[in-house]
């Protein structure tokens, strides 16, 4: 299926603002809502189809990466939208709850597993070129006797008796009647008579299981990765939840790193400096390529920097990589040989500098130490 453009879905310009985007999607929400549209296909399409341009245009960061590259720019960067409606109630529970009064409008549905979170830790070198990680993770996943309904095998839940599977009840409060979860099922709908001897009738069980996390090449320290559906299974086969990667990486002494570009000082000698020649760099693909050759113009000053367009870390949204930029210092040396020191004299009388006297700076070091 052809993904329609973002901005299209909203009805909105490209130049649109935060407070439109949000406007949009609420009067679309409120249109293409399940329970304002039970059991129509097209409605609950439109419906994610918002949900979706949504999430993307109210991130600067995901906006940036679709305007520029579209949705390829985006399925790059591991952005996979929605599981379904009740992954969406989850998402924007806040928006829902403001929309609908609370619980996202659905005075019943299905249930709704618990989000989970896990550290990476990351090298440098393993953030830039990307890896598949193994993770350990303690969660509830779908009781495979019952199949997540909670009851015995060969038994199915019944409808609440209290509630008439509405799964509120109605009171009424002078001329008004309000309704409250139902206490019988618990908003349920249903209740189990004969309990699945395994799960003691929540349709879960515990497990610790190794997932394996594809992080994608040029992830930053502090970002995080959503994985659909890999967090908690939900009670009575409901929805699972989601599980979040924070990922962690490692400095690396050699280079500071901004966005996509990288930064680096390398220091030369003066001879190197003033003459020119051709020096040895680190780069991100050390152990493959080894260092780089770095071309030095006589002349150089401190200070001078030097890109090596193209040789900074992988853009997350796929499209080529950032920069690496090299700022060139001059190292000077603390001890010269007898001949240094004259060759050094030489060439700055040649320069018509003057040079102070040795023995000069000898006596005056000696006052200092004495003072």
């Amino acid at each position: 299926m052809v993904k329609r453009d973002y901005y299209e879905v909203l009805g909105l310009g490209r130049t649109a603002d935060g407070g439109e985007i949000k406007k949009a999607y609420r009067r679309l929400a409120m249109e293409y809502h399940p329970d304002r549209n039970p059991g129509i296909k097209e409605a609950e399409e439109k419906f994610k189809e918002a949900a979706e341009a949504y999430e993307v245009l109210s991130d600067d960061e995901k906006r940036a990466a679709y305007d520029r590259f579209g949705h390829e720019g985006l399925r790059r960067t591991g952005f996979e939208g929605f599981s379904g409606v009740d992954d969406i109630f989850s998402h924007f529970s806040d928006l829902f709850g403001d929309l609908f009064g609370g619980g996202g409008g659905r005075s019943r549905g299905r249930p709704r597993g618990h989000d989970l979170r896990v550290d990476v830790e990351l090298s440098f070198a393993e953030a830039v070129a990307g890896i598949s990680k193994e993770v350990e993770v303690a969660r509830h996943i779908t009781c495979a006797t019952c199949s997540g309904s909670g009851a015995k095998p060969g038994t199915l839940p019944e409808r609440c008796s209290t509630c008439g599977g509405r799964g509120q009840v109605l009171h009424q409060q002078g001329f008004f009647m309000i309704g409250t979860t139902c206490p019988a099922c618990r908003g349920e709908g249903t209740v189990i008579r004969e309990k699945c001897k395994d799960c003691k009738g929540s349709g879960t069980t515990e497990r610790t299981e190794s997932l394996t996390v594809n992080i994608p090449a040029g992830v930053d320290n502090g970002q995080r990765l959503r994985i659909s559906g890999r967090g908690e299974a939900a009670p009575r086969a409901g929805t699972p939840g989601n599980l979040y990667v924070d990922i962690h990486v490692a400095e690396d002494e050699r280079f500071k790193r901004d966005g996509a570009d990288i930064y680096s000082v390398v220091g030369v000698s003066i001879t190197t400096a003033a003459l020119g020649g051709t020096i040895d760099v680190p780069t991100l693909d050390d152990d493959v390529t080894g260092s780089a050759k770095l071309e030095i113009e006589p002349g150089t000053q401190p200070g001078t920097v030097q890109i090596r367009k193209g040789e900074g870390i992988p853009r997350l949204d796929g499209y080529g990589r950032g920069n690496h930029v090299i700022e060139i210092t001059v190292d000077v040396p603390r001890r010269l040989s007898d001949k240094q020191k004259e060759l050094l004299r030489e060439f700055a009388a040649a320069a018509g500098e003057e040079v102070a006297d040795e023995q000069k700076r000898s006596f005056f070091g000696r006052k200092r130490k004495k003072s």
